[in-house]
């Protein structure tokens, strides 16, 4: 559709959606957290960028610029999650799953306990995993962490605490 043939408010709303924007305050954070999700850098970039290109093709329909960043989270996490069954369905077909090799620079900027962490942080389930992630990740509200995930509030707060006592639980935290 050319810009002509938008509605006013259309033209407005693509206007006031500055993807390049978001893209240059936010990208790199989006691809930190999407290799806590993925665990490689590789498709961590591949599923940060996809959400951009989606965001940026769609961005004349969304109808509430002031909430694109919370739209391109979401598009991250479901980029997570299309990655993750796509390999869990080719780990089916071929050999057990090994975790992926750190590089050496990585392995010697992170310590073991931070390891262990990101270890039991993998077993989660996915949607505790996801909450955790966004909020001691990324610092986002039970409100926020709500519209990312595509849930309620308490539904978050919860799947947070819920996440929190497994995580507790699988390094050996607490009774």
């Amino acid at each position: 559709m050319k810009a002509e043939q938008l509605s006013p408010a259309a033209a407005l709303t693509r206007e006031r959606v500055d993807v390049a924007a978001i893209f240059a305050e936010h990208h790199v954070g989006l691809v930190r957290l999407a290799l806590v999700m993925v665990g490689d850098q590789a498709t961590a970039e591949d599923v940060v960028q996809d959400a951009f290109t989606r965001t940026h093709a769609g961005r004349g329909r969304l109808r509430d610029p002031d909430k694109a960043l919370a739209y391109v989270r979401s598009a991250v996490f479901n980029g997570c999650r299309s990655a993750m069954r796509k390999r869990t369905a080719i780990f089916r077909r071929a050999l057990p799953y090994e975790p992926p090799v750190w590089s050496a620079e990585s392995a010697a900027l992170l310590s073991e306990e931070r390891r262990e962490v990101l270890r039991a942080l993998r077993e989660l389930p996915t949607r505790q995993r996801e909450a955790l992630t966004l909020r001691y990740y990324l610092d986002l509200s039970d409100q926020e962490i709500a519209d990312t995930m595509g849930t309620s509030g308490s539904t978050a707060r919860s799947t947070i605490a819920r996440g929190l006592a497994a995580l507790g639980r699988a390094l050996g935290e607490g009774s």
